[in-house]
């Protein structure tokens, strides 16, 4: 479960450039505007990542101006953005731990999770009809969801992996699904749910063009890509139809995902198309800083080279304790332009 909440440490403030009464607070790797002489450097506090969505609730009200949002299903709460605040790029939220009330003394950690006490969850967009189809049940236990951390969160992986070589590949603007072969059953699944067959629904059409469930009967395996195109997420690739790109390739057998090589090797002969991957990508990206990776990320997609891609995912070329380390590094430039 992803901590969208959680106590942390303010590690610097300093003046706003454009405002007397404000100030930048930076927390883990993340920059927020807090007011002015609100919060000084080694306090404790509550920061909340972008893309948490907050109740309603009294503490959270002076948000309804700027953050409010009412869900397709009547549920109502306030969705946290990157914003520019008077020039200033500020992600996230950053509140003072009197926000607990008499419960403050159980928080009292850095790193300790808040999500679930302050009823915060993960902002989800609205699933396009053609993909959200007929529910079979939850999403597979034996498969693992995709959800890289974003690198604001690894700070200290620039020490711990800066040797360490990374596949570098686009992370696409769509919507996530899964495809697997396990124990003579073939299962389609959006993110979170396990879809019913239906001639109408996209993920299930995307499978039989490609013959996915064909291709993967030779072992237990699952095949975990984006949906890109028309009806989705405003289609900001402007591509006719659907398309379908794989990021993902999970070992069900051994509960490992594949090197990005064994995945390369896995999908060639298929009709699947793996997600692309930028011209002159750095494959030590952890010599370098936060802020340069940052820069890094912004630049047109390899889709359209109109459209501002989303950022860039970044995995182990090899595994470390069985398992790739992934994550990733969202543009912020198509943060800001995000409706």
């Amino acid at each position: 479960m992803r901590k969208l909440a959680t106590i942390e440490k303010i590690l610097k403030i300093e003046q706003h450039s454009n405002a007397d009464l404000l100030e930048v607070a930076t927390v883990k790797g993340w920059s927020c505007v807090v007011k002015k002489g609100e919060f000084k450097e080694g306090d404790l506090c509550v920061y909340l990542e972008v893309d948490s969505f907050l109740p309603i609730k009294p503490n959270f009200e002076f948000l309804r101006k700027s953050s409010y949002k009412k869900m397709p299903d009547g549920t109502e709460g306030f969705r946290l953005k990157t914003i520019r605040l008077r020039k200033q790029l500020s992600q996230g939220l950053i509140l003072p731990m009197s926000i607990f009330g008499e419960a403050a003394i159980e928080f009292d950690e850095v790193g300790q999770d808040a999500t679930n006490f302050l009823g915060i969850i993960k902002y989800e967009p609205p699933i396009p009809a053609q993909l959200a189809g007929k529910v079979k049940g939850m999403f597979p236990i034996f498969v693992k969801k995709t959800d890289q951390e974003r690198i604001q969160n690894l700070t200290e992986f620039f020490d711990k992996h800066s040797d360490m070589e990374f596949e570098v590949t686009e992370k696409l603007d769509g919507s996530s699904c899964t495809y697997y072969w396990n124990e003579g059953q073939f299962g389609v699944c959006s993110r979170n749910l396990e879809l019913l067959e239906s001639e109408n629904n996209s993920l299930w059409k995307i499978a039989k063009d490609m013959r996915i469930r064909e291709y993967l009967t030779s072992r237990n395996i699952a095949v975990q890509g984006e949906i890109v195109g028309e009806g989705i997420q405003g289609n900001p690739y402007k591509i006719q139809g659907q398309k379908f790109f794989v990021f993902d390739v999970w070992d069900i057998e051994h509960q490992r995902h594949f090197t990005p090589h064994e995945r390369s090797e896995f999908i060639k002969p298929s009709f699947m198309k793996q997600v692309p991957a930028p011209e002159n990508a750095d494959i030590t990206p952890l010599k370098t800083t936060l802020d340069k990776l940052l820069v890094a990320a912004e630049g047109k997609s390899a889709l359209n080279n109109l459209a501002e891609r989303e950022g860039l995912v970044f995995k182990s070329t090899k595994r470390v304790n069985g398992q790739i380390i992934s994550f990733k590094v969202i543009n912020n430039q198509y943060l800001l332009g995000e409706k």
